[in-house]
């Protein structure tokens, strides 16, 4: 019966993935089709999490015809699946987010509406859902819904404490503990202002480091650790709003490279109440602090300290009562230390894992509770992605990768002692996995190029499995697009394979000569050659890309070097110069487009958004002659005028490396500029400022380059919202249309 139930699985998913792949009809994909509901990718799923008793599976689910998310779950029992909650249960009206959400949200790339985030009570009898700047509970057993704020303002981040006897959230950049027996209130922290902020994440932390909280209950639930931000020192940008009858303006506290950084200190503070304990974190206060944990028994801290030029990345161990600190760890490397979340203090070993590039590939180690190595656990010339789980009882690491391929993640399991290395996950694609506590079972949210993203049920030892959310290929089944073919190409001195790919016309014909669009971003935190749904930008940029190819283009994309899941060595040819590397080897990805019979040489463009804007700039202006045409949006022109995390990172400071900033500023090679440039920006970008096609623009112009350009007044660095979606690609459709 076991085998019985697998093998239906296995068919499920490649009859479903054929569905689209093969289905042949005469209607054809619309702009317009692509921001319309129901939305054409299906349902879509996040916040997965497992009950504590591991009995039943909660998620947040908008149907495609919605972006509104409800709160569904699934019986690992009975393999039924059911909606718990929606947000109009609980509150009637528009729903509003705070400032606080606003910005995070913008940060987290998050425009879905309803419940879009909830906690589960330790006992596993209640839900805690935030939802409207207020914080309602939910019973489980009973269905009954219970307000427990009723302020003016906004409670943000609430969590709640490991025996389930408080719930805090931040109010007004102060941490509240709310004792929920009696519904008694404290405030734990004091001195907040406009600048100094207790519990909240910084801009950076948000925007570069994948840290969203400021504050972290302790494991017995008697203290709270927490950030103090000191936004002082970093100087305001204003963004101008121009809708309205006078111009408003949102100053934005943004530390430009070079410039001086958020001061962080961290403190522990009793949740009774009272005096909080500093940590001594050392003289220097020009640091980052991207990570926080409380190790096994609750009276010690483990806080990750990154040095300012992000070449260290110490792991201290303070001591709550005195704040006194020591060295636990130390990781080094003489370009830059990347940022993980793959610590896990192991309570019954007294041990922890860790992770590092020091062999030129992210793998795990495991460490005692002194800091001393034990052993490697994973090796190999490919990369961890991060740890899913850890099954300390039988000694077993379960975590996702490259092992495969790099432009896939399976899930693999190892001993702690680096033995019975495994690939569980079978279906070629993309596994994104959440694991049950107990480590026996877990949820693999699965995709690939052709199939929608599919949430099943799957055991450790995959006897058995059941789809929790099918998500069927509905309409798509309707339109004949063509799908990515994934291939590899030689750099430009042949010493590396350049993982790529291209979608040809559903009609091609290779004695016929097509234009091709290149679509690029080239940067080091994203890939977009990979075999996954929404590969590239998202479900709706990966749809578009084969609405154009129908239309009779070929597409084409390739990760040069500076491009993750390659190695380290892959990765730090972009150290102290952008733009380099990644322009050589998208040069190579031409000349191989070049080397195709079916390819008309004379009508090659290239566009891409955000670090893909700033590298279309770069190959307008100094490699022009391999492109008609290039359209960039968002792009980075200046990276003076980037955030100090990120550009520092790769950079270095303006002052230490000033040739490398020039030389990697499409503002510094405008002159070049040979053939057609559209520029798209939204007005409001909080991330990459609209500052910097203005100050292109205008080097533009002193040249007198003529090009041309669209504004988006209210759009953010994400573009959200269907009408501008709609307006955004029907204008990319337009001038390819016309000049290519």
């Amino acid at each position: 019966m076991k085998l019985v139930t697998k093998m239906l699985f296995a068919t499920f998913i490649m009859v479903h993935g054929f569905l689209i792949t093969n289905a042949q009809t005469e209607e054809s994909l619309t702009v317009e089709r692509l921001f319309q509901k129901p939305r054409l990718e299906g349902v879509v799923v996040s916040g997965i999490a497992w009950s504590p008793d591991g009995k039943k599976v909660t998620y947040l689910r908008a149907d495609a015809s919605s972006d509104i998310k409800e709160l569904w779950w699934f019986d690992v029992s009975t393999r039924r699946t059911s909606l718990l909650i929606s947000a109009k249960d609980i509150v009637r009206g528009e729903q509003k987010f705070s400032e606080e959400e606003v910005m995070l949200r913008e940060r987290t790339r998050q425009t879905d509406a309803g419940i879009t985030k909830y906690i589960w009570s330790p006992d596993g009898k209640v839900i805690y859902v935030p939802l409207n700047d207020d914080i309602y509970s939910l019973n489980v057993a009973s269905g009954v819904v219970a307000q427990l704020t009723n302020t003016e303002k906004s409670e943000f981040d609430p969590k709640i404490s490991p025996t389930g006897r408080y719930l805090s959230f931040v109010r007004e950049n102060e941490i509240y503990v709310l004792e929920l027996k009696s519904r008694s209130e404290t405030r734990l922290t004091t001195g907040a202002t406009e600048k100094i902020k207790n519990g909240i994440s910084e801009y950076i932390a948000q925007e570069e480091m994948g840290r969203t909280t400021g504050y972290w209950w302790s494991p017995t639930g008697t203290h709270i650790a927490y950030l103090q931000i000191d936004n002082t020192p970093v100087k305001e940008f204003n963004i101008p709003d121009y809708l309205g009858g006078y111009t408003n303006i949102h100053a934005q506290e943004y530390a430009k490279a070079g410039e001086s950084n958020t001061l962080v200190r961290v403190g522990v503070v009793p949740v009774a109440g009272g005096v909080t304990t500093w940590m001594n974190l050392g003289a220097n206060s020009d640091i980052y602090v991207p990570r926080v944990h409380w190790m096994p028994g609750g009276k010690r801290l483990a806080v990750q300290v990154q040095s300012r030029n992000q070449d260290t990345l110490d792991l201290m161990v303070c001591d709550i009562a005195e704040g006194a600190s020591s060295l636990l760890l130390r990781e080094i490397d003489p370009k830059w230390v990347r940022l993980h979340d793959d610590l896990r203090f192991l309570d019954s070993r007294r041990q922890f894992t860790w992770a590092s590039e020091r062999d030129g590939f992210k793998h795990l180690y495991l460490y005692d509770k002194s800091g001393n190595l034990v052993n490697q656990i994973t090796r190999g010339e490919w990369e961890v992605e991060k740890v899913a789980g850890v099954d300390e009882k039988n000694g077993i690491v379960y975590f996702t990768a490259a092992e495969k391929s790099p432009i896939e993640r399976h899930m693999y399991k190892v001993s702690l002692d680096g033995s019975g290395f495994k690939r569980i996950s079978t279906s070629d694609g993309w596994h994104e996995i959440t694991m049950s506590q107990d480590c026996r079972s877990y949820i693999d949210m699965y995709s690939n190029v052709s199939r929608l993203p599919l949430l099943s049920y799957m055991t450790v030892n995959q006897s058995t499995a059941a789809l929790v959310e099918e998500n069927p290929q509905t309409e798509l089944r309707k339109f004949s697009l063509p799908k990515p073919e994934f291939f590899t190409v030689n750099s430009s001195n042949g010493d590396v394979d350049l993982h790529a790919f291209i979608i040809k016309p559903s009609t091609f014909d290779e004695t016929k000569k097509y234009p091709v669009i290149v679509y690029v971003y080239g940067g080091p935190t994203s890939q977009i050659v990979a075999n996954r749904w929404g590969a590239g930008g998202g479900a709706s940029r990966a749809l578009w890309h084969r609405l154009m190819a129908e239309r009779g283009y070929i597409v084409f994309g390739v990760d040069g070097r500076g491009t993750p899941s390659r190695g380290r060595e892959f990765l730090n040819h972009i150290h102290k110069r952008l733009g380099d590397y990644e322009l050589r080897d998208q040069l190579s990805g031409v000349q191989y487009l070049t080397s195709l019979p079916y390819v008309d040489v004379s009508r090659i463009m290239i566009w891409g958004k955000s670090y893909g804007g700033f590298m279309t700039c770069m190959a307008m202006f100094t490699a022009g002659d391999a492109f008609k045409l290039g359209i960039s949006v968002a792009p980075v022109t200046d990276w003076k005028n980037y955030d100090t995390h990120y550009t520092e990172r790769y950079l270095e400071r303006p002052q230490e490396n000033p040739d490398g900033y020039r030389l990697s500023s499409p503002v510094s090679f405008a002159t070049g500029l040979k053939k057609k440039l559209l520029i798209i920006h939204g007005v409001v970008d909080d991330n990459v400022h609209f500052q910097d096609s203005m100050v292109l623009a205008q080097e533009l112009q002193k040249a007198n380059k003529q090009f041309d350009f669209m504004p988006y007044p209210k759009s953010t660095h994400s573009f959200g919202g269907d009408a501008v979606g709609t307006h955004l690609y029907n204008l990319l459709v337009r001038y390819i249309q016309d000049h290519l």
